[in-house]
């Protein structure tokens, strides 16, 4: 009906139907609805609703029965319409057609209303045909198809790319200038492809009648973007590398944002930018060159699909028709990329080869040199120096080190500077090697200034007197310092002897070298303590002039002459040099020297005296230890030269025995138990002992007795004894200890030993030593073994008493005899003397009683001093510890 007053309303589907396969679709129109149904033939819906409904106004229907036109396809264009529906015509087939039920036949459609339609649904896919080039996307149309191009390219088919603009070839100023035919509103984008190797240098600017507004420049090789008087915002990463990058500046709502490859650098807020219609774009060198300057200079490089809020501005035309701003001025502006010839200048130094690549050059360079020109040459691998020295290389030369070897009587060497020495000279530093006590190392003077190295008492001693600033283009500066505080002395040594014949490492240096006066501190050998000086002093910068600088002693013919080895000496990192220009192979172009003076070379590499030519050992070895000997003598002489016969026994080798001399050899006579070469070893009688059931080895001296276990006797405990039990009647036993009769008229019991009747039923107490229900068994104190030493321990009432071995003594056999002091041995020998008597006597005392027993009773045997071989007469027997009573002390009532 009247579409002008019309609602409109719009259902739709989120299913994807753009696939090329059939569907049917149904849509109905009542009084009051609007439906739109999906039939789901290929199952696409899912759990998805494929139907759809909405009231209607009743205005909508209208009066007529059917609607008077019907659009298939697509609605006739109507320039004022605003309808969604009719912004894209369908492309596709249709096939059973109905309007209010009505089959639509296709003839019909094929009338002069019809536009762009034909019979049939011939399709098929254009993009398999792959027609997009440059890596496009293609976007299938049905019937056609479109490309969506990638940048730098444009065409239908993506096959034409932007003309590529160079800037500065070969070093001319180059600019090209665009003009902004449209109000581009407050969002402003800018974009382009980035090749240059150029550090710095103006790319783009905005401009209008009165000033530039925005400009983008390098800056150290990284893009940076300004707009109006805001901060500069500077990507992260370089492009200065000569490879392609994407730049992009976007400004959207006050908001700066830079991108890099797509990757954001930084963004910040920044004022609002308008560009309008008459603003200019110049791109490079602007028309005022001297304006540049701040930028880094003009650009050079190239630049391709420069665009500007998605307007082209082209420095060269495509065959495709694209908008693009007007070019209105381009200079020195050039297609294409093309580097410069950057080798015809011919950079590469030293006979190198020169390559030229994009805007830059590679230099192959020749043995022994180095450097981006070629212009380092390694001059060591030349081999300027002598065989002898070590060639190191310095930033513009080389120089030769080495060391050398100062004899007493050889020349003093004499060093000055070449005039060209502009550093100021803080450090001295040294290797020496000596064994003279007082030595002069190094001395220079000049005026009142001087300086001395040297070796005093084996200490090495440093002493430095100098003004502060040290010479003449130093001294307006410290005139007045100089006047007040005139020169300072500095002394230091080291806090170790060098006079050892090792090599020492020596540093000297002022704490603090910028300063005009300084403390001065010594480092020998790396050592963690240090030795700093009480009193500040100047530098070494008087020996930068005319100044003769001695090494290996004060002076010609003056003494104290250096009688070792030195390696090369630097004075503030310039080395003293041993071989002057005409002993080496290439000049040494270093603009800082120090020359060599002397006309007498010194004596290369390190050398002592030769002090065992000819031998001085008379009978012995002669041992080169750097300017003195040793002799390493035969068995039998001694002193320093080995020429002094000793005694072969004077070291007392003989440890357990008496020496004899026997010309340069000796003869041990070992003590008895002892053998060996130096009778170091003590004979073991027991090695092979025949003690039998247990028994324990005693040792003696060149012999051994055999201590017996319980029950067992004879020399080698191979006789067993009869065990005879306690309660046994015998007669005239007695217990070692009184007996108690304990009980009343009903029953009675004895308590052995001393025991003592109690209240408690049967029992008594015990005296200490004894235990058991009657006190009838005795401690055994000799059970903890608490004899040392393989000492045999004798169980006594309540103690114990300790039977030593002959080369131990004390209460437990702690005592080693042997090795006692004198006094002590006295002790350890009457010791034993005295215990073994005292065990005859009481063995004596044990055999008369025993003969007055009609039993003998024994448990074992043990012959302590008068040791006796295998098959001699029992030792005598030894009463055992049991308790035994006779009848009438046994008799009571038992329960």
């Amino acid at each position: 009906s009247d579409g002008a007053e019309a609602e409109s309303q719009i259902l739709d589907f989120p299913h994807n139907v753009t696939d090329g396969e059939w569907y049917s679709v149904e849509a109905v129109l009542t009084n009051w609805a609007l439906s739109l149904k999906l039939l789901d033939d290929a199952g696409i819906c899912g759990d998805q609703s494929c139907y759809r409904k909405v009231l209607v106004q009743r205005t909508i229907v209208g009066q007529e029965a059917s609607p008077q036109n019907t659009f298939i396809g697509g609605t006739l264009e109507n320039p004022n319409s605003s309808s969604e529906s009719s912004a894209f015509p369908f492309i596709g087939c249709m096939r059973d057609v109905f309007v209010d039920w009505q089959l639509v036949v296709p003839e019909e459609w094929l009338s002069d209303s019809a536009v762009n339609v034909s019979p049939g649904c011939s399709h098929r896919d254009r993009c398999l045909d792959e027609p997009c080039q440059n890596g496009a996307s293609c976007v299938n149309l049905w019937q056609s198809y479109r490309c969506q191009c990638v940048r730098p390219y444009e065409g239908h088919d993506c096959e034409e790319e932007h003309v590529t603009a160079r800037f500065g070839n070969e070093d001319h100023h180059s600019f090209a200038v665009f003009s902004i035919t449209d109000d581009l509103g407050q969002n402003l984008s800018i974009s382009m492809f980035l090749r240059t190797r150029r550090h710095g240098g103006l790319l783009l600017g905005l401009a209008n009648s009165s000033s530039s507004y925005l400009h983008l420049w390098l800056e150290d090789g990284k893009v940076t973007v300004q707009l109006h008087n805001s901060e500069q915002l500077k990507a992260g990463r370089a492009v200065h590398d000569g490879e392609a990058h994407f730049v992009k500046v976007e400004v959207v709502d006050t908001r700066m944002s830079l991108y890099i490859a797509e990757q954001k650098q930084g963004e910040m807020d920044v004022g609002s930018v308008d560009v309008k219609a008459g603003d200019v774009v110049y791109v490079g060198d602007p028309l005022e060159r001297s304006n540049t300057s701040e930028f880094g200079g003009f650009f050079k490089g190239c630049i391709q699909d420069l665009r500007v809020s998605n307007r082209r501005l082209q420095f060269f035309g495509l065959d495709a028709s694209v908008r693009s701003f007007p070019l209105e001025l381009m200079e020195n502006v050039t297609a294409g990329c093309s580097g410069d010839n950057t080798c015809s200048g011919n950079p590469c130094l030293n006979g190198g080869i020169c390559f030229s690549k994009w805007d830059d050059f590679t230099c192959t360079c020749p043995v022994s040199t180095a450097g981006r020109r070629c212009e380092e040459v390694q001059w060591c691998e030349l081999a300027p120096c002598p065989s002898e020295s070590e060639c190191r290389m310095l930033q513009h030369g080389y120089e030769c080190y080495s060391n050398a070897t100062f004899l007493n009587d050889s020349t003093v060497l004499s060093f000055r500077g070449n005039g060209h020495i502009l550093r100021n000279i803080t450090t001295l530093s040294l290797k020496l090697r000596t064994r003279k006590r007082n030595a002069a190392i190094l001395h220079a003077e000049e005026g009142s200034s001087f300086i001395t190295v040297s070796v005093q008492d084996g200490v090495l001693f440093m002493e430095l007197q100098s003004s502060p600033g040290g010479d003449s283009r130093q001294k307006e500066e410290v005139e007045e310092e100089e006047e007040e505080n005139g020169v300072w002395t500095v002394s230091l040594s080291s806090r170790r002897s060098v006079s050892d014949g090792e090599w020492h490492a020596v540093r000297l240096f002022m704490t603090t070298p910028w300063a005009l006066s300084s403390r001065w501190t010594l480092v020998l050998d790396e050592d963690v303590e240090t030795s700093l000086s009480r009193k500040r002093g100047g530098n070494l910068n008087f020996l930068r002039k005319e100044v003769n600088i001695y090494l290996g002693g004060l002076a010609p013919e003056a003494g104290w002459s250096l009688a070792g080895c030195l390696g090369t000496v630097e004075l503030g990192g310039i080395a003293l040099p041993y071989f002057s220009s005409s002993e080496v192979n290439l000049p040494r172009l270093q603009e800082e020297q120090f020359l060599l003076k002397s006309s007498h070379p010194p004596l290369a590499g390190c050398s002592a005296a030769p002090v065992c030519e000819p031998s001085p050992c008379v009978n012995g070895e002669c041992q080169d230890l750097f300017n003195i000997y040793n002799c390493s003598c035969a068995d039998g002489w001694a002193g320093r030269r080995c020429d002094i016969l000793i005694d072969a026994c004077i070291s007392s080798p003989c440890i357990h025995g008496n020496c004899t001399a026997n010309g340069l050899t000796y003869e041990c006579t070992c003590e008895l138990g002892y053998t060996g070469a130096d009778c170091e070893e003590e004979v073991d009688v027991c090695e092979n002992h025949l003690c039998a059931n247990g028994g324990t080895c005693l040792h003696g001296p060149d012999k051994y007795a055999c201590l017996c276990p319980e029950n067992y006797t004879g020399p080698i405990c191979s006789e067993r004894v009869e065990e005879v039990p306690w309660y046994i009647i015998v007669r005239n036993v007695r217990p070692k200890l009184p007996v108690s009769v304990c009980g009343d008229n009903i029953r009675n019991y004895t308590c052995f030993n001393g025991g003592n009747c109690t209240n408690r039923e049967l029992s008594c107490d015990c005296p200490p030593g004894f235990h058991g229900h009657r006190c009838e068994q005795e401690v055994d104190e000799c059970r903890s073994n608490p004899c040392l030493n393989g000492g045999y321990c004798r169980n006594l009432v309540n103690k114990f008493h300790c039977v030593c071995d002959m080369s131990f003594a004390g209460d437990v056999c702690q005592t080693d005899t042997e090795r006692a002091p004198y006094s002590s041995r006295e002790a350890a020998v009457l010791a034993p003397c005295l215990v073994g008597l005292a065990i005859t006597a009481m063995l004596g005392l044990a055999l008369a009683a025993a003969k007055l027993r009609e039993r003998r009773q024994t448990e074992g045997g043990f012959s302590p001093r008068r040791l006796q071989a295998p098959g001699g007469c029992n030792p005598p027997a030894e009463l055992g510890n049991t308790s035994i009573s006779t009848l009438a002390e046994r008799v009571e009532r038992l329960v």
